[in-house]
């Protein structure tokens, strides 16, 4: 999925929302504004967003000297979401379809996304507890039987936050075939180790591993991660991909993925067929033919 010319006024904002986040410097502000309008003029229709979104949180950090812009609200995030995960647990236990429940919450909880608009927390834990009355829309029988086949599941998470959530998910898949992966450098709110430590998510019992996976970008550029990564990568059984920014970088991919988000905004509504707002779980061959048309 290349960058379309409504997306400059999200990247703007995510620009300035960054630089804000770092330094107080107006010079640094109006610089960095400049230079993310250029970023995104060029790539229109060449690019990924991912790319792009890579190259304008790169140079917040050169020009900050700040390694993690986003740490506080990352911070923020992980807190509220272990103070809600009891009462989802039992959420959980307690439904008739343990595994679509965890799921559809583990979707929901994607609304914790900083380059599609500031969340309120508040918000998220209210559509969390409503999350079975939220607008769905899912492959699920694809998505059982590729589980059953499955004997090694990597699991590509997003957020701070979200991952705390990502847990109730990885505990109905048997965390002994899962390995769970997150940013190997910090990108907006995405999570790296050490938020999945935060969260817990990394000390989950039986879990069969948890590794970055060598790239700051804000999505999965293959090109851009470490050897060990894309080596799990070609060998999982069954990809589980969380957020929108995987769903623009991977869709093409010929491996076995499942994409699990919420559709936040316009161009990944036109290119899902979903409406704004929904709780997808597309199977990568149908995102495949949603974004080329075929």
């Amino acid at each position: 999925m290349d960058v379309q010319t409504g997306c400059s006024a999200c990247f703007l904002r995510q620009a300035d929302e960054a630089v804000r986040l770092a330094t107080a410097d107006p010079a640094l502000h109006a610089q960095l504004a400049g230079e993310a309008a250029a970023l995104v003029a060029a790539a229109t229709g060449t690019r990924s967003p991912v790319a792009v979104g890579q190259a304008v949180h790169r140079r917040v950090r050169e020009l900050t000297g700040r390694p993690d812009p986003y740490l506080g609200p990352k911070q923020e995030f992980t807190r509220r979401m272990l103070a809600v995960l009891p009462e989802l647990e039992a959420m959980v236990r307690r439904s008739p379809d343990p595994l679509m429940t965890a799921a559809r919450l583990a979707i929901a909880a994607n609304a914790i996304d900083l380059a599609a608009g500031r969340p309120v927390a508040e918000d998220v834990v209210g559509a969390l507890r409503g999350v079975l009355h939220l607008p769905f829309h899912g492959e699920t029988a694809a998505f059982r039987a590729a589980l059953d086949r499955a004997t090694s599941v990597l699991y590509l998470t997003d957020n701070a936050g979200e991952i705390v959530v990502d847990r109730l998910l990885v505990e109905q898949l048997d965390p002994s075939r899962v390995t769970v992966a997150v940013r190997g450098a910090p990108v907006l709110n995405d999570a790296t180790l050490a938020e999945a430590r935060a969260s817990g998510l990394a000390d989950l019992p039986g879990l069969a591993g948890i590794v970055g996976n060598g790239s700051d970008a804000p999505g999965t550029l293959l090109e851009d991660c470490d050897d060990g990564f894309r080596a799990r990568f070609e060998a999982a059984d069954l990809i589980i991909a969380k957020g929108q920014g995987n769903y623009e970088s991977l869709a093409g991919t010929p491996r076995p993925v499942f994409f699990l988000f919420k559709v936040k905004c316009a161009a990944v509504a036109a290119t899902s067929g979903l409406p704004l707002g929904t709780l997808a779980l597309i199977d990568r061959r149908v995102g495949d033919r949603r974004i080329h048309g075929t």
